[in-house]
């Protein structure tokens, strides 16, 4: 069976699990930019000891390209856990992540995200550099 039979791109009714990619409206070519990715946007996912999202893991791929290019990997450890007991803890880290990249030519770029207890989420956004 291969990874990609796992990976899900289609949220619960309830909970959202499916990273979303927003970046400027234009991007140059060659020119650093801004790309978002959140988990949760529209509808909070739980950030619990017990329910969270452990990473955010963001790639691209070019038009001509064979191979997808990882842009980076955020991890969010922090879900409320002490040694006091679940839930209790003074900080929980929510799952957003910022990566600064320069694209050169139009292409894709994938996130995926993964939930400790519903596994392996994608999306994707079509991007093409002007200039």
């Amino acid at each position: 069976m291969a990874l990609g039979e796992w990976i899900k791109s289609d949220d619960f009714k309830t909970e959202k699990h499916v990273p979303v990619i927003e970046l400027p409206g234009k991007v140059k070519k060659g020119e650093a930019v801004l790309v978002t990715v959140t988990v949760g946007k529209e509808i909070p996912h739980p950030n619990t000891t017990e329910h969270f999202i452990q990473w955010i893991r963001l790639y691209y791929k070019d038009v001509d390209g064979k191979f997808a290019i990882d842009l980076g990997c955020a991890e969010f450890n922090a879900h409320g856990a002490t040694t006091a007991g679940p839930n209790t803890g003074p900080a929980y880290t929510e799952p957003v992540a910022v990566f600064k990249v320069k694209l050169d030519k139009p292409g894709t770029l994938v996130a995926e995200s993964y939930c400790n207890i519903h596994g392996l989420w994608e999306s994707s956004v079509e991007v093409k550099p002007e200039g």
